[in-house]
């Protein structure tokens, strides 16, 4: 009955809580894939900044350089008392702006004539520059109509791309006006703003820039004195479509959103602009997606920033999808981690489950037997020897189990870990020189690979070392080296042979009680020195451990709760070996036990019960 009861009650533990250990390892699994999927997006967030902070470098430099090339231009005419048309048109050739200042239109020059001025500059113009010479039309000021000054563009090169303006009077518009004598009297660069018509090139996105020239000589300290030696302006026109889509060309990003506001020339801080505001530029124009769209969306990255244009301030704003930020390994590095995850940490819950249960599973049986016991005192002998028996049988499938795990470990696991370390070392060798951060990354997943490895291999030298395939003698050295290397305690090995052949449980056998004397010694004994004997004599095979510790009475394993010198006997009488201790108080302490080399755990139990029962 109570056997019974005891199979029923082993029953419900021996059903595996795998519902359980699956939603563990998959909640395992989805933590590694978010905190994968958070880094890659902070990557992507921090790449997206530094090609957007570059982009706007390159337009800072690139309105620079234009400032440049007409700071040039002016001080031609500053060199110069005249400058003929001809000398303008050799020095934009000699500059080459179609090469080296791409989205420049043209250069040109505008004369300040006043109005009493007006009749005879333009008849001069007439005369000395007739239509059809050099690619340029007849001359004629326009817009019509009487105004007290003309700030007439005379030479524009080259000239066909704006034929029209020839003559055009550029301060005829009261906000040119304005704009132009703010910069005659501070000797400043003045631009547009905001695009300027062209007729003859709708398509394109015009803006412009001009610097004041003075005349030679003349004084330009005052407000009055500038205004007395003012003489005329030069500018530049050029297609902001193009100088910005150049800038966007070289980004290794492609689909990269640039909308560009003109905000006015006071502002020191990015603005909260209105969605109905019109920019002066956007990369994505012609696209339904409206361009505040992106800053709202969670599936865009996008940063603002300010661009200084010569006294006015533009407003960027970079957008990009963050799919286009990543790459294929990038999309594939999350569900890698949520594998890596989920199968770790299923693989840990079968470990300590199976562990769990064995141990649990061995302790009910020895409870049962107990139990068993007490109820017969007719069976009392014969009990005894099935309780020897089940523990045996019992620290038999202990160590078997163990050697499975061991084994299963190092061969699935072991193999997995190496070759996940050598795809992640090729990966950090071909990401080494051309994506540094995926190389930093691959060189950390690398060290978190070998640290791994190290644990496992400290797992299955828990569970049973390795080195008991290579046999007794190096089972005993190198329990011997851990020993020593963990205590810090002398300790040496005598053998009488290299070789020592047993079987595995007798192999075994010897090495836990080598392990367990060596346990008390370190626990115990308060010794410097110790001496491990292990001795072939003709069919049997004996050890000895020796320590020159405190000792202890002979009679101290029966004292209540000390397992250790009775869990060696019993292993010995398994094998129908002998065991016997030497010491005394202070004067150290010897474990002798010797086994015959044909011993086998499984047959002495039978024998003694055989016995009993005669």
């Amino acid at each position: 009955m109570s056997s019974t009861a005891g199979e029923q009650q082993l029953s419900p533990e021996k059903k595996p809580l795998w519902l359980l250990g699956f939603m563990l390892s998959l909640m395992v699994g989805m933590l590694f894939y978010m905190a994968a999927s958070l880094s890659i997006e902070n990557d992507a967030s921090e790449l997206f900044n530094n090609l957007a902070r570059n982009a706007r470098q390159n337009i800072e430099s690139r309105v620079k350089s234009y400032a440049d090339l007409l700071r040039g231009a002016a001080s031609l005419f500053r060199a110069n008392e005249h400058v003929s048309r001809e000398q303008f048109h050799r020095y934009v050739a000699n500059m080459d702006l179609k090469q080296n200042f791409p989205g420049v239109m043209n250069l040109n020059y505008a004369q300040e004539v006043s109005a009493a001025q007006y009749p005879a500059f333009e008849a001069a113009m007439r005369r000395d520059y007739p239509a059809g010479r050099d690619g340029y039309p007849a001359f004629a000021i326009h817009p019509p109509g009487p105004r007290e000054h003309y700030s007439v563009l005379v030479y524009i090169e080259p000239i066909a791309s704006a034929t029209d303006k020839y003559g055009y009077d550029i301060s005829a518009r009261p906000l040119i006006a304005e704009a132009l004598a703010q910069s005659r009297d501070s000797s400043h660069i003045s631009n547009s703003g905001m695009p300027v018509p062209m007729q003859s090139r709708p398509q394109l996105t015009g803006m412009a820039m001009r610097l004041p020239v003075y005349r030679i000589g003349m004084p330009t300290d005052t407000v009055e004195q500038r205004r007395a030696a003012h003489q005329g302006s030069v500018g530049i026109g050029y297609d902001l479509v193009t100088m910005v889509r150049n800038t966007l060309t070289d980004m290794p990003v492609r689909n990269v959103r640039l909308t560009l506001f003109d905000i006015g020339p006071q502002a020191r801080t990015p603005l909260d602009l209105p969605h109905d505001m019109r920019p002066i530029f956007d990369s994505a124009a012609g696209l339904h997606a409206p361009w505040w769209q992106p800053g709202s969306s969670g599936k865009f990255l996008s940063s603002t920033m300010l661009i200084e244009h010569n006294g006015r301030v533009w407003q960027a704003l970079f957008s990009v999808r963050k799919n286009d930020l990543y790459t294929r390994f990038d999309a594939f590095l999350p569900w890698l981690a949520l594998l890596i995850g989920f199968t770790s940490a299923m693989l840990l819950y079968t470990l300590f489950h199976t562990l769990a249960s064995s141990r649990r599973r061995a302790i009910q049986m020895a409870n049962g037997m107990t139990e068993e016991l007490r109820a017969s005192q007719i069976r009392l002998q014969l009990s005894h020897q099935k309780l020897r028996r089940l523990a045996a049988h019992a620290d038999q499938i202990k160590e078997e189990e163990r050697k499975r795990i061991a084994r299963e470990i190092h061969d699935d696991l072991g193999q997995n870990l190496l070759v996940l370390r050598i795809d992640a070392d090729m990966l950090a060798s071909r990401t080494q020189r051309r994506h540094p951060r995926l190389n930093a990354r691959a060189r950390s997943t690398l060290d978190q690979i070998d640290v791994t490895i190290k644990s496992v291999r400290q797992i299955i030298n828990d569970l049973r070392p390795t080195v008991l395939d290579l046999g007794v003698n190096a089972a005993v050295e190198w329990q011997v080296a851990q020993f020593r290397l963990r205590t810090g305690i002398a300790c040496e090995v005598s053998e009488s042979h290299d070789d020592i052949c047993l079987s595995d449980q007798c192999a075994t056998a010897l090495f836990r009680i080598l392990q367990e004397s060596l346990s008390n010694i370190s626990q115990h004994a308060n010794a410097s020195r110790v001496q491990v004997k292990l001795e072939k004599c003709r069919d049997t095979v004996s050890m000895s451990i020796s320590d020159n510790g405190v000792g202890a009475a002979i009679d101290g394993r029966n004292k209540l709760g000390s397992f250790g010198l009775v869990g060696i006997e019993e292993r010995i009488k398994l094998l129908g070996g002998t065991f016997y201790i030497e010491s005394s108080p202070g004067a150290g302490m010897s474990v002798h036990v010797s086994v015959p080399l044909s011993a086998d755990a499984t047959r002495f139990p039978y024998q003694e019960e055989s016995r009993a029962n005669a």
